[in-house]
């Protein structure tokens, strides 16, 4: 996990819980289009496999994720570089990281910038170190965002966070990312492992009907598009599970429950 030899993002799996490292740390973990691809197979190994209960984005160095790579956009533009129409593509990777089933946690191990932003931004929990930033260059550039960025940073941080994230690119410090929501917590570094780890385990405990279910609600409720069926189906679920009654034991027999999905 801590190699610094750079590659596409490492995937590693502890009992229930998965990292996935980003490791470009001579580029500043920037995001070329093998990471999206390697990124988006990842997602798929992690969502196929029932027994992980929690996730953790994560990557390699003193920097989270300097964005995506710069010049291969200026290669497309300039026809340099003629996309196959196969690749995955920004948006779709960090869509698919917020529709993750699974709880994710974005351990923010430097500043971030550009699309790294979003990437966090898709996890469910932010837990990064004091001192560092974050910068969303769009308008800099002079391109648009995609409509999935736009929609994270205006329903999870408020449309006046967004616009001068996005419209002036002001840089945040670590307490402007506490301000806004775009942070959880800012901690020492040397106690993100230890922060990242505690969430990680509590979220690996809870039910995971329940987490599931319940974080494919408030995603839906967030941008007005709650799947009422989908919802009712997933309530059902749980009050149905053995997890719903070995949480009820548990309560009653003042342990610690024991959840096995189902």
């Amino acid at each position: 996990m801590t190699t610094q030899e750079s590659s596409t993002p490492i995937l590693t799996i502890d009992g229930p819980r998965a990292d996935i490292r980003l490791n470009r740390p001579d580029k500043l973990n920037r995001i070329e289009p093998a990471d999206l691809e390697m990124l988006d197979r990842h997602l798929d190994a992690i969502e196929g496999d029932p027994t992980l209960r929690v996730l953790v984005l994560t990557g390699t160095g003193r920097v989270f994720s300097a964005g995506y790579h710069i010049g291969d956009l200026d290669d497309q533009h300039s026809g340099n570089r003629t996309p196959t129409g196969e690749e995955v593509d920004f948006e779709t990777v960090a869509n698919r990281f917020e529709g993750c089933p699974l709880p994710t946690i974005c351990r923010l191990n430097g500043s971030v910038y550009g699309g790294g932003t979003d990437l966090a931004l898709a996890c469910d929990f932010r837990i990064g170190i004091e001192g560092t930033e974050m910068v969303m260059p769009a308008a800099r550039l002079g391109t648009h965002y995609y409509q999935g960025g736009l929609e994270r940073y205006v329903t999870r941080l408020g449309v006046g966070a967004a616009k001068r994230l996005f419209m002036a690119s002001l840089p945040q410090s670590s307490d402007d990312m506490l301000r806004i929501g775009f942070l959880d917590e800012a901690v020492p570094a040397e106690e993100l492992d230890a922060r990242v780890d505690t969430l990680a385990t509590r979220l690996a405990r809870n039910a995971p009907l329940s987490v599931r279910n319940m974080k494919r609600a408030m995603n839906e409720i967030a941008v007005s598009r709650l799947d009422v069926e989908a919802f009712r189906a997933g309530y059902e679920a749980c009050r149905e599970s053995q997890d719903f009654r070995e949480g009820v034991r548990a309560w009653k027999e003042k342990r610690t429950p024991v959840f096995e999905g189902r």
